[in-house]
């Protein structure tokens, strides 16, 4: 075992002794150590019930014959975190994690490793670790909140957003405001629409590294914790087996996760995350691949912010495994591709092979919401390197759009114009210097996209930023413009008025400025300076690679090259 290097011989008994100062037997030493990294806070509402979620696989771990040994790892709120300076945090977090896990289970010789993250950078910072690590891993969520309700409609965090430019709008009172923030978030769990967190927990599915109802099952639910007690067993059944973490993470489980992201409508930071992962898994991940995958396959569920339904309906509509079904009977999917469940995609798939037909949340293949997938990669001289917009979450009327630019050098002015009334039908909004090296950090852009569906402005005002979008954003919201503006790219010479166009079905985003006109500006361009912090940022910053290959810092990327 690799955990015999701590544990094993006369030489380790000072090692021994510390492990015996935890409480643990002869007996428990002498079998499989595991690591039980747990992302509980009691910050997070998706991370508070997470000491439950780990007792249960701790208790899975023991009954067949692990030792489970618990540490932590941080977690940020991106609901809590945003709109401020908080936010530019969040996706460096993402190497936190990684590095941290990676960290516990090299110096504590680790034989195996239980995931237990929940919200958005908390899955793929450990996924990232996992595919560095190489061990036999498994992912068990602490699942979605269920949506809340007010006036016999459902509701989410995004409604809260949004209710804040309705507000600002007279559209409600102080009171209905309140009745809404009281509602919106009924209990524990990642936000109950398919936002980032939800997102990355079903991708697991597919990508084969979690069990099936990962995605979708509420964390409130007693199925929840047998879930988190089988996936400890399961862990112990891939060591017995020798299957490792590269062994799932393959191309075609790449693939097959792009198709699900498609099909469901996830959110846009997939894309960072998933060629972030790929990279640390020795897996070329282009961007284009993200575009391609989408438009051959049919969106089948519309699920909050694109549509009305929440993850407690998809659980109902048989899950992530009543998708892969669908996708499966369409050709879409890889269905050799293994899992954790020691069951191929396939076979997991063939267990929904249809969707409930009673069900209004997954469509069939042959009657999709929409003829192509979510997830649209746009280019251009606006954005030579790519960008990307959730198409699904696109009013039909901003599909194509041509308007003036109104040009912030961040997130604040942006949105003070929005809700200084200065933003008008037709304008194209640009916020630049919010990249990963600009922000630094690479700010998600919820309030003001939210705060402009609030003031009935999603459907005639476009939004484009080489910062990012939370996955609760809706409307024509086009992020990771790459170049970055910090890195001079030409979303940095966008000026007041200048004419955009958007064009998402055909995949383009131009700016109506001539190559002359560009390079004279590029010539007296000065780009604000933002003040060093003397912290982790300023080093976030001076070792991020671009948003078109994951974001991922300089140091820790391999020799792979994207493409």
């Amino acid at each position: 075992m690799r955990s015999d290097r701590v544990k094993c011989g006369a030489e380790r008994a000072p090692h021994r002794s510390l492990f015996y100062a935890g409480g643990l037997t002869k007996e428990e030493l002498a079998r499989p150590l595991i690591g039980i990294a747990n992302s509980f806070n009691e910050v997070v509402p998706g991370h508070v019930h997470l000491r439950a979620v780990a007792d249960a696989v701790k208790a899975g771990v023991r009954l067949a014959g692990g030792t489970p040994l618990e540490f932590n790892v941080i977690g940020i709120c991106d609901g809590i975190a945003m709109g401020h300076s908080g936010m530019r945090f969040s996706l460096p977090s993402r190497e936190l994690i990684a590095d941290s896990v990676e960290a516990m289970t090299q110096a504590h010789g680790f034989d195996g490793l239980v995931l237990i993250p929940n919200c958005d950078k908390i899955v793929p910072g450990m996924l990232i670790a996992a595919a560095r690590l190489d061990l036999p891993t498994i992912v068990v969520s602490g699942g979605p909140m269920l949506a809340g309700h007010h006036g016999g409609d459902a509701i989410d965090l995004k409604t809260m957003f949004e209710a804040v430019g309705e507000h600002r709008a007279g559209r409600i009172d102080d009171a209905t405001l309140e009745e809404l923030e009281r509602s919106a978030c009924p209990g524990c769990g990642s936000c109950a629409g398919l936002f980032t967190a939800n997102t990355m927990n079903c991708l697991c599915e597919a990508l084969g590294v979690a069990l099936p109802g990962n995605g979708t099952i509420p964390a409130v639910s007693a199925a929840r914790l047998r879930l988190a007690k089988e996936a400890g067993m399961r862990l112990m059944e891939l060591m017995k087996e020798l299957v490792v973490t590269r062994d799932i993470l393959t191309r075609a489980a790449f693939e097959n996760a792009i198709a699900v992201d498609a099909a469901i409508g996830g959110s846009t930071n997939t894309v960072l995350h998933l060629p972030a992962i790929a990279r640390a898994a020795k897996v070329p991940l282009p961007l284009e691949l993200f575009d391609r995958i989408s438009r051959r396959t049919p969106y089948l569920a519309k699920l909050s912010p694109s549509g009305p339904h929440h993850m407690e309906d998809l659980d109902r509509a048989g899950g992530i495994a009543a998708v892969m079904g669908e996708l499966l009977r369409a050709g879409c999917m890889d269905g050799s591709a293994r899992t954790v469940a020691g069951r191929s995609i396939a076979e997991i798939g063939r267990e929904r092979a249809e969707a409930d037909a009673q069900s209004p949340i997954i469509h069939p293949v042959e009657s999709p919401a929409m003829p192509s997938g979510s997830i649209r990669i746009l280019r251009g001289n606006l954005a030579p390197d790519g960008c990307v917009v959730k198409a699904a979450a696109v009013r039909d009327e901003m599909l194509r759009h041509e308007g003036p630019a109104r040009v912030f050098d961040g997130e604040e002015d942006a949105l003070a114009a929005i809700l200084d009334s200065r933003i008008r039908a037709g304008d194209v909004i640009v916020i630049r210097y919010e990249g990963p090296r600009g922000g630094p950090g690479m700010r998600e852009m919820l309030m003001p996209t939210s705060v402009l569906a609030g003031l009935g402005l999603d459907g005639s005002v476009a939004l484009v930023t080489d910062g990012r979008f939370s996955g609760a954003s809706r409307g024509a919201a086009i992020g990771h413009v790459c170049p970055e503006a910090a890195a001079g790219g030409t979303i940095a010479l966008v000026e007041e008025g200048d004419g955009i166009e958007i064009d998402i079905a055909e995949g383009r985003l131009q700016l109506h400025v001539g190559e002359s006109e560009l390079e004279q500006r590029r010539a007296k361009l000065i780009a604000p300076v933002r003040e060093a912090s003397g912290g982790y940022l300023d080093r976030y910053a001076a070792c991020v690679g671009p948003a078109n290959e994951g974001a991922v810092l300089e140091l820790a990327r391999d020799s792979i090259k994207s493409g």
